[in-house]
C-alpha cells in the first residue's frame, strides 16, 4: 500500500487480511471441532458393523487386524465378534480407544489381557505379511530408471527399516506376549512389563525420513504412482501409532493392574 492510500484509508477500516485470516482460523477450529464431535460415539454393540464403519471408515484396518471377514449384512457388533471368536469387550474397548482417544479405566480390569495379545499378534501378521509387502511391491513399480543411481538406494533403505519393525515384532513375540499368557495361567515368571515399558521404542523415525526423501528430492515422470506410495507410507505410519498406542495406554496399565492383584495374592 503507498502512503497516499494509507492517508486515505478510513480510520476504521478493518485489516482485510487480519480479518481473512481470522475466519479461516474459525473455519479451521469449527471444522476440527466437528471432526472431535463425529469421532466422540461411544460404540456399545449394539449398533451394526456397518454403521461403524460409516461413523469412521477408517476403522477398516482394525477389523482387518481383528481378522474379522466382510459380508456383514446388517449384523451387530457383538455378534459379529460372538461369530468370529472375538471377545466383545476387547473389541469395543480397542474401537473406543481408536475412535475417542479416551480410556475408561473402570472396565480396563474386565479385558482379557489374552484377548488384545491376539489382536497384536494379528496385527504382526498384518503388517508383515501384507502390508508391508504391498507398500514394497509398489514402491518398486513406481521407481524410474532415470534415478537407477539412487532407486537401490530407497529400496536398501526400506527393507532397513523393515528389519527394525520386524527386531520389535519379534520381541514382542518371543519375551512379552509369553509372559502375559504366563501371568494370566498363573505360571511363575521373572518378566516384569515395567521392562517392556522402558524399553517399547517407536519404530516410525526412519519411515518419516524416506516419506521426506522421496517427497522432496525424487522427480518422476509418473507421480500417480509415488503418490500412492506415500499414501500407503503414510497410512502404514498411522497404523503403526495406533499399534503404539494400544500397547501403551490399554495393554501395559492392564498388565500392570494384574501384576499388583498377582503380587497382592501372594502376600
Amino acid at each position: 500500500m503507498t502512503r497516499r492510500a494509507a492517508l486515505h484509508q478510513p480510520r476504521n477500516t478493518p485489516d482485510v487480511h487480519a480479518t481473512l485470516h481470522t475466519a479461516l482460523v474459525l473455519t479451521e477450529n469449527a471444522l476440527s471441532s466437528n471432526m472431535s464431535i463425529k469421532n466422540a460415539k461411544t460404540f456399545n454393540g449394539s449398533e451394526t458393523v456397518i454403521e461403524l464403519i460409516r461413523h469412521d471408515y477408517n476403522i477398516l484396518p482394525i477389523l482387518s487386524r481383528f481378522n474379522i471377514p466382510l459380508g456383514f449384512e446388517s449384523k451387530r457388533i457383538d455378534c459379529v465378534c460372538r461369530e468370529n471368536d472375538i471377545d466383545p469387550q476387547a473389541f469395543l474397548f480397542i474401537v473406543n480407544f481408536i475412535l475417542n482417544g479416551t480410556i475408561d479405566s473402570d472396565l480396563l480390569p474386565a479385558i482379557s489381557p489374552i484377548a488384545i495379545v491376539e489382536f497384536l499378534q494379528n496385527s504382526h501378521d498384518y503388517f508383515l505379511k501384507y502390508k508391508f509387502p504391498h507398500i514394497r511391491q509398489n514402491l518398486t513399480s513406481a521407481l524410474e530408471e532415470t534415478h537407477n543411481d539412487i532407486n537401490p538406494a530407497i529400496i536398501a533403505f526400506f527393507d532397513s527399516y523393515l528389519e527394525e519393525v520386524k527386531k520389535h515384532f519379534a520381541y514382542e513375540e518371543k519375551k512379552v506376549f509369553p509372559y502375559i499368557r504366563a501371568l494370566v495361567s498363573g505360571e511363575p515368571t521373572s518378566y516384569n512389563i515395567n521392562v517392556f515399558k522402558k524399553h517399547h521404542d517407536e519404530v516410525g523415525e526412519k519411515l518419516t525420513e524416506l516419506k521426506n526423501i522421496i517427497l522432496q528430492f525424487y522427480t518422476t515422470s509418473q507421480p500417480n504412482k509415488m503418490y500412492d506410495v506415500l499414501v500407503d507410507l503414510y497410512n502404514a505410519e498411522e497404523d503403526l501409532e495406533s499399534h503404539s498406542e494400544i500397547e501403551n495406554h490399554i495393554l501395559i496399565p492392564l498388565i500392570a493392574q494384574k501384576e499388583i492383584t498377582r503380587d497382592n495374592t501372594m502376600q
